[in-house]
């Protein structure tokens, strides 16, 4: 992996001591934003403007853009956004993947915690203020903290949409806060990178963002964030969710289809397994396989459909999520990326017909979707034991 550094090395060590300065000043825990982005500065400007009217100020907060591969042209508009904020650095990566982009960032954070942020959400004005008073008045300091994600709708949401799926599109509206996985919040829940804020040195002494889950290239893995959080977790440490901090985030008008929905609800079939190997939760798996089977069995006459159609959804949702998970548990071998890589693309046909079609005919039609290759999936269920968490996740649109 190769990565470039905007800026001199005399910018990087101004940005240390001032959260050197900030960190003697007062008690609250210094915040690194990172923001990491793919050829997308229309919505990395306003990111950034929601970043600028911070009510702790601008130069409060040290800002990390990831430009993850973007085009020339692209990575120029990035750049010229980044050097226009202050206290902000730009790392450009030539190797994709949206969680090789985030341990970049954490890498070359400062800060005590690493808060982050999609270049298509963009922070409430009292975003880090909250972040630091909520970190502040626990007696044990979270290693995790995720957050409200509220939509910013560029269409409104179509009447046929199910209401079970609206998290589908990465929106969280629970209000409360507690500890993630106990009674304190609803069953499922867990937090997303949309709005995640994760203590730098915990995170990467378990070794950051598993690099094997998250976008990458075509592929709409997932869980990346989720399995980091279970980790730190799992560790001894806190994750907490509060709705005290909260951003918004756009939901794109390409989604809001039938095509999308579907092909979503496969990755996030194939992303609940693949993580579930990697948590080393082999049991769930084996005792779901001949469920999501019969479901796959008992839904498949409603392929015909055309794939823009709106009718029989319920039952094509179910069937592209159980075919996405019966595919990934019969050929998924955790660490082996390469083969892993090679079966996913060969799913989805590298966004072409076949042999991706013949497998799985809406999801791999869709693929030529733009908002397609935003999506993003988690393990949890939460809209019911069919949707196995559908009704949570879309997340990230990051890289």
């Amino acid at each position: 992996m190769v990565i470039r550094t905007e800026g001199d090395q005399e910018g990087a060590t101004r940005s240390r001591d001032r959260c050197a300065r900030l960190s003697l000043a007062d008690t609250w825990p210094v915040i690194s934003v990172c923001v990491c982005t793919h050829a997308r500065p229309h919505y990395l400007a306003k990111c950034l403007d929601g970043l600028r009217t911070q009510t702790v100020g601008a130069d409060a907060v040290e800002v990390i853009v990831v430009d993850s591969g973007s085009p020339p042209a692209c990575a120029a508009m990035i750049a010229e956004l980044a050097s226009g904020f202050p206290n902000a650095r730009l790392l450009r990566l030539d190797e994709a993947g949206v969680s090789v982009a985030r341990n970049a960032g954490a890498r070359a954070a400062t800060g005590d915690y690493v808060a982050y942020i999609d270049d298509d959400a963009v922070a409430a004005p009292d975003w880090v203020e909250q972040i630091r008073r909520v970190i502040q008045e626990e007696d044990r300091p979270p290693a995790v903290v995720g957050g409200r994600v509220l939509p910013l709708w560029e269409q409104p949401l179509p009447d046929w949409w199910p209401e079970s799926l609206r998290g589908v599109l990465s929106i969280i509206e629970f209000e409360g806060k507690g500890e993630y996985r106990t009674p304190d919040l609803p069953a499922g829940m867990a937090p997303w990178s949309v709005n995640m804020v994760i203590d730098r040195a915990a995170m990467l002494q378990l070794g950051g963002f598993d690099e094997r889950l998250g976008r990458y290239a075509n592929l709409l893995l997932s869980d990346e964030d989720v399995q980091l959080a279970w980790r730190l977790q799992e560790s001894g440490r806190s994750a907490r969710y509060d709705s005290r901090i909260v951003v918004r985030h756009s939901i794109q008008a390409e989604r809001l289809s039938p095509q999308w929905l579907v092909a979503r609800l496969y990755w996030q079939g194939f992303s609940t397994v693949v993580t579930r190997r990697l948590m080393r939760e082999q049991h769930p798996v084996k005792r779901e396989f001949r469920r999501r089977l019969a479901v796959e069995a008992l839904c498949t006459p409603a392929a015909l459909l055309p794939p823009d159609s709106t009718r029989l959804l319920s039952l094509r949702w179910r069937l592209a999520y159980a075919k996405g998970f019966t595919r990934a548990a019969l050929g998924c071998v955790p660490g082996k990326r390469a083969w892993l890589l090679d079966l996913a693309m060969e799913l989805v046909g590298r966004r072409s017909g076949p042999p991706g079609a013949r497998l799985f005919g809406e999801a791999a039609a869709a693929f030529g979707e733009p908002g397609v290759a935003a999506g993003y999936c988690v393990s949890e269920p939460t809209a019911g034991r069919e949707a196995e968490g559908a009704g949570q996740r879309d997340s990230r649109t990051a890289c």
